[in-house]
């Protein structure tokens, strides 16, 4: 795959998501649909933004028994989008069953969806992890952990911080793909994230994707920030 930027569609009507998309003309884009979109339009939206020629990772990060989520994945692979996510924290016997439920549920002649896993959300710091999730070890010892936990589930890659980028690499090895939220522009206000990098960062730090929401999504004039984060992202600035 690629090394896309892709933008959230976090919106909270269908009108406002068409007007949006309608700055960026006929671009192809690969198009994060979240739980906000997905269930309020359900499986129409993606049907809609594949047929306009989109990719879509398709962000519902699922967590639930290993049967659930195995049957939950075979009827997402019915809607042919190209990134799927659980969240590691729901151990290898849950993601080995996203897998296979996936592979079972892509039809014929397709490729299945590219499957990563949530390592810990861009919004948890230390002080979250050890008084309200009781993780005592550091955070960055288990975002590797449950990186190679994904790994040896089959997982193609994880959901992380851009800050984790080397030591999954490190830990995973150079082609585990790794998508990052939390980025930011410098002049951006950083929200609910707290782990966050500026695409320039991310692209240097060895970022496979990124994903841009509402730097772009509330700007005056998204295309223009589209393109310049996607400048500093490749590179080019």
């Amino acid at each position: 795959m690629q090394r896309p930027l892709m933008i959230a569609l976090d919106i909270d009507s269908k009108e406002k998501r068409r007007q949006l998309l309608a700055e960026f003309d006929d671009e192809r884009l690969f198009l994060k649909v979240g739980m906000e979109l997905f269930y309020r339009e359900g499986r129409a939206v993606v049907e809609e933004l594949k047929q306009a020629g989109h990719q879509i990772f398709l962000d519902l990060k699922l967590h639930d028994i290993p049967n659930t989520v195995s049957r939950a994945m075979r009827s997402l692979a019915e809607l042919d989008v190209d990134v799927v996510n659980v969240h590691a924290a729901g151990g290898k016997k849950m993601m080995t069953a996203a897998r296979e439920g996936l592979e079972q549920g892509t039809p014929a002649g397709k490729q299945r969806p590219l499957l990563i896993a949530v390592t810990q959300l861009t919004s948890t710091n230390a002080e979250m992890l050890a008084k309200e999730l009781l993780i005592g070890e550091p955070l960055q010892d288990v975002v590797r952990a449950y990186a190679k936990s994904a790994a040896e589930s089959g997982i193609e890659g994880v959901v992380c911080s851009a800050q984790e980028v080397p030591l999954i690499h490190e830990a995973c090895g150079p082609d585990f793909y790794t998508v990052c939220p939390g980025i930011r522009r410098q002049e951006d206000a950083a929200g609910d994230q707290i782990r966050i990098v500026t695409p320039g960062e991310a692209y240097r730090l060895g970022s496979s994707a990124i994903v841009v929401g509402r730097s772009i999504t509330t700007a005056e004039r998204p295309y223009e920030v589209y393109q310049e984060m996607k400048n500093e992202w490749e590179g080019k600035a």
